[in-house]
């Protein structure tokens, strides 16, 4: 269970999420999502509310305080709260995500296509890095511990692994009311339809049967 320096953590994210802020600013106080289009404005991707209905439930998420469910091939799970999970954060480029870790557990390369991410450790200690974009692709790395903090820059791969013998917690502010997520040996050896085996094997300089049991695995989606 999460300890009292949740609400520490949760103000630092939401200071660093406004300073990174990268979707459009919003023209109005707030634009809360619907998915009724009925009477209703398009913008940012979502319909808006009329703000005389808007409550304060739609600006609020509970369950933060529980833990994902860890029990996977990967040994972590994301829990997010973006504008699908609190509909007023529609327009205000900023989101947050819980994630656990098992033991060892990994959240493996991916990227953020819409959103810098800023990531603060509030139990155990995780291996985390960042990869440059060509031509360098200049590994980052730095082991965090309770309190530590990191940031990912828009759009770059990178990861996070427990190193510790005990299960971790983080939460992390993104610049982005969606901020999408690309995991990146799914999309390669897991899209829908697969890539061809042709292009993978040349990609990766590997035979054929590399990748055809490499695309026969389960790539399961933590995010």
């Amino acid at each position: 269970m999460v300890s009292g320096h949740m609400l520490v953590a949760f103000t630092f994210l939401a200071l660093a999420s406004f300073v990174l802020a990268s979707d459009p600013s919003p023209l109005q106080d707030f634009c809360v999502a619907i998915n009724e289009p009925k009477d209703a404005v398009f913008v940012n991707g979502k319909f808006c509310k009329d703000p005389k209905l808007a409550t304060a439930d739609d600006f609020f998420l509970k369950g933060l305080n529980v833990p994902g469910n860890t029990s996977n091939q990967l040994g972590s799970m994301v829990t997010p709260a973006n504008v699908v999970q609190i509909p007023g954060l529609n327009t205000l480029g900023i989101s947050l995500v819980r994630i656990d870790y098992a033991p060892y557990g990994l959240n493996p390369p991916h990227t953020h296509p819409r959103a810098t991410e800023a990531l603060v450790v509030l139990e155990g200690s995780l291996y985390v890095g960042f990869v440059t974009s060509n031509p360098e692709n200049r590994l980052f790395t730095k082991v965090l511990y309770e309190g530590d903090a990191f940031v990912f820059p828009e759009g770059l791969v990178h990861f996070q692994f427990n190193v510790g013998k005990t299960p971790a917690v983080a939460f992390a502010g993104l610049s982005s009311q969606n901020p999408g997520v690309i995991t990146i040996a799914k999309a390669v050896f897991g899209s829908n339809p697969p890539i061809s085996d042709d292009v993978l094997a040349k990609a990766f300089q590997v035979d054929k049967k590399v990748v055809d049991r490499l695309q026969a695995q389960f790539w399961m989606d933590i995010n």
